[in-house]
């Protein structure tokens, strides 16, 4: 597997592998929502504030993942891991945990203190993340599924607790995405 960092130049492979992967899984409305996101997200990739992996098996796309910042007063750096997608005919098979760790091991790089994510438990605690309490880290909007709030610390120290509510990029900041 060939792992790349992306830019606006791979806008619709992305958009077009988060839209089927969700229609998929989700059905229509959500493979609209979401392939809708995944575009508006990749249209403006700048590996700082939004930063896009994807997963390649004999030049094909077959899984993409998303990481933006949260920005807090405080100086310290966070990123969302969301969303992620693998294409249908590969799941099952380990290739969004791999990439997930390959996301999560370029951030270290990057000196990035802690990563966060919103979703299914199960699956991202294979990954290292655990429940995390809204008073240690808040959400950007009010969560309508507050156990599926995780996180990791990606350095020694543990998940400092932030007193503030993060902003987050502007594609993510609408509630129905929380």
């Amino acid at each position: 597997m060939d792992y790349r960092t992306f830019d606006k130049n791979n806008h619709d492979e992305v958009t077009s592998l988060f839209t089927a992967v969700f229609t998929s899984s989700e059905g229509e409305k959500e493979g609209r929502l979401i392939g809708n996101l995944a575009s508006k997200l990749s249209s403006n990739i700048d590996n700082e504030e939004i930063i896009c992996f994807g997963a390649f098996e004999n030049e094909s796309l077959i899984g993409s993942i998303f990481f933006t910042r949260l920005r807090f007063n405080e100086s310290i750096l966070v990123y969302m891991l969301a969303p992620v997608a693998v294409s249908t005919k590969h799941q099952g098979k380990g290739i969004g945990q791999s990439l997930i760790n390959y996301g999560l091991s370029e951030l270290k790089k990057r000196s990035v203190n802690v990563a966060i994510t919103y979703g299914d438990p199960s699956f991202y605690s294979r990954a290292g993340f655990e429940p995390l309490p809204e008073n240690i880290i808040q959400a950007p909007l009010k969560l309508s599924m507050a156990p599926g709030w995780l996180g990791q610390s990606l350095t020694e120290d543990p998940i400092p607790t932030i007193n503030e509510r993060p902003t987050c990029v502007k594609e993510f900041n609408d509630p129905v995405y929380w």
